[in-house]
């Protein structure tokens, strides 16, 4: 039997820097969301465990010891083998939380194989900050360093295009170059917001901390955010620590020739539309 699960991009809608822990993590209030754009894991039993990783995505991505596929695999069940395949569509450490997704996707479909529970949240932050939200998949707000999850009103339904202009970030150099680290938050309770257009105004009062420091070490960003509004993005931010940025768009109107007009205008960047879980 081969249980199949899909692992959605993270996006970062916001992503407010409040402070610093004594042992080096940053705390965060970030509002996250997911979209129908990412990879998807397969797998099946199997005596010892392994990982394959193809797709477009695949190249420069290894299948060692401490992928963090196999990382999650060990996790939830340490003595079971399985063959596992990860078929990569998003860009490597681009700030769409492409490995997180990942993991959350590996320890679903394995759960589901060997039918088990889920690990809680808490368990599985040694993988990363943002897996415990990635294994619920739909919207939250994450604070503290990823660890605390709380819902959100409903949001309207949005479509979304997502932009890497194909350069690394340092994530470490980024968070190094934040001005401050004990910014405002979000306020306190979120609103219920009408429809897109208030979402989208609401989204303008917020920040990503990130940005700027992310801007300083790979200046495209913000030719990348640029080009999004040029063709119509009722917002546009980056993700996480870059350098993916993102547009939202109303549902059903974004033109199709969105994506042509932005590949044809930067062939080498990685570009993909969607909609918002």
């Amino acid at each position: 039997m081969a249980i199949e699960v899909f692992a959605p991009a993270k996006i970062n809608l916001t992503l407010h820097v409040t402070g610093q822990r004594p042992d080096g993590y940053h705390l965060l209030d970030s509002l996250v969301v997911f979209a129908d754009i990412g990879d998807t894991i397969r797998v099946v039993p199997a005596a010892a465990l392994s990982l394959e990783i193809d797709g477009p995505e695949a190249v420069g991505l290894a299948a060692e010891p401490d992928n963090l596929v196999l990382r999650a695999a060990r996790l939830l069940a340490p003595e079971q083998g399985a063959a596992i395949t990860l078929t990569k569509r998003l860009p490597v450490a681009s700030g769409i939380g492409g490995g997180s997704a990942d993991a959350a996707a590996t320890l679903r479909a394995l759960a589901q194989l060997r039918g088990v529970a889920l690990p809680a949240p808490e368990q599985v932050l040694a993988l990363g900050a943002d897996v415990p939200g990635c294994l619920g998949s739909a919207p939250v707000r994450m604070r503290g360093i990823g660890e605390r999850l709380d819902p959100v009103p409903p949001l309207p339904a949005m479509d979304i295009v997502l932009v890497n202009p194909r350069v690394a970030v340092s994530t470490p150099t980024v968070f190094k170059s934040l001005a401050t680290r004990d910014n405002p938050p979000m306020q306190p309770v979120l609103p219920h917001w009408q429809d897109l257009s208030d979402f989208t105004g609401w989204l303008d009062r917020q920040r990503n901390d990130l940005t700027a420091p992310a801007i300083v070490q790979q200046p495209v960003i913000a030719d990348v955010l640029t080009a999004l509004r040029d063709v119509g993005a009722l917002f546009a931010a980056m993700s996480g620590s870059g350098a993916t940025c993102f547009g939202l768009f109303p549902p059903g109107a974004m033109p199709d020739r969105t994506y042509p007009t932005l590949s044809l205008r930067h062939p080498d960047w990685w570009i993909a539309q969607g909609k918002i879980l």
